[in-house]
């Protein structure tokens, strides 16, 4: 069955109450997911544009949905320590009744690490920090103690308690990357977040590389859910989408978002973006998480 969910950006600038109004709809229209992705700002022109930790937001749109499941798409791992990020995540599955849809990555946008005193070390090192935060997420999400002895990270002992509602709390890894990341994917995560941008014979290639990852550690391809993330933009004509554009790039002085769109499809008419999600959907994507501009 194909899931649909909905994809928000507090770098944009949203309200608490904007959000809030967006995941009740979200709930009542029967969108499966809200997901936040984890910035810090904008950009260097950013000083009157909210930005309101990821987290934190979640936690706050748990009372507020009954239904509707909250994840972070995806959490930074560079911002947190993994012992605390499993610990946050831990207590969030508690409070919003086993609801968190937990994603993770190793973190990209340098502008932010720097402006908060964050080591921004090379691709290579930052995968390799992702790879052991994972492991050691899921050692305390499922030991009574945990001790892991990594490069990056160490835990002696630990406990996290109470331990996620959910058993297992599935863990998502979003990125492209064909010869690090898919093979973590393959070997550690339930569910891989594809990125926007990508048409369609280019994103097979990926599938392609996933499943050779897959059949390298023994992994069954098929139990990994498939999610991509889409810049959708629906309108009735190019009229509307060349208006919709320029109303973007007059708010966050970029219409980036719907040329990506507009590249592959998933700006354009219902029929248009339609017809492109059948496309991904026959590849093998079963999720389909939407940011709509």
């Amino acid at each position: 069955m194909t899931r649909f969910g909905i994809q928000i950006e507090p770098q944009f600038g949203f309200s608490y109450q904007e959000v809030a109004g967006l995941a009740t709809d979200a709930e009542r229209l029967g969108f499966d997911a809200l997901w936040a992705s984890d910035h810090l700002f904008w950009d260097a022109q950013s000083e009157q544009r909210n930005c309101m930790d990821a987290w934190t937001l979640l936690s706050a749109l748990a009372p507020v949905t009954t239904r509707l499941r909250l994840g972070t798409l995806v959490s930074c791992n560079s911002y947190r320590l993994p012992s605390i990020l499993a610990k946050v995540a831990a207590s969030f599955d508690h409070l919003s009744n086993g609801r968190l849809e937990f994603g993770i990555g190793a973190g990209w946008k340098e502008m932010e690490y720097r402006a908060y005193g964050i080591p921004f070390p090379s691709i290579g090192t930052r995968l390799a920090q992702l790879e052991e935060a994972v492991q050691l997420i899921q050692l305390l999400w499922t030991q009574q103690r945990a001790s892991f002895e990594g490069k990056h990270y160490r835990l002696e002992r630990a406990v996290c308690a109470p331990k996620p509602v959910q058993r297992p709390l599935k863990t998502w890894i979003g990125g492209m990357g064909e010869k690090k990341l898919l093979r973590m994917v393959a070997r550690y995560a339930d569910g891989w977040n594809a990125m926007p941008g990508v048409p369609v014979e280019a994103m097979r290639k990926k599938m392609d590389v996933l499943r050779r990852h897959c059949d390298a550690v023994g992994r069954d391809y098929a139990s990994i859910e498939k999610s991509l993330f889409i810049l959708c933009c629906v309108v009735d004509d190019e009229a509307e989408l060349r208006t919709r554009g320029a109303e973007l790039e007059k708010v966050l002085g970029t219409a980036d978002v719907i040329r990506a769109g507009r590249k592959i499809r998933t700006a354009g008419t219902p029929e248009q973006v339609a017809e492109t999600l059948r496309g991904f959907q026959a590849l093998g994507f079963d999720y389909f998480i939407a940011m709509f501009p």
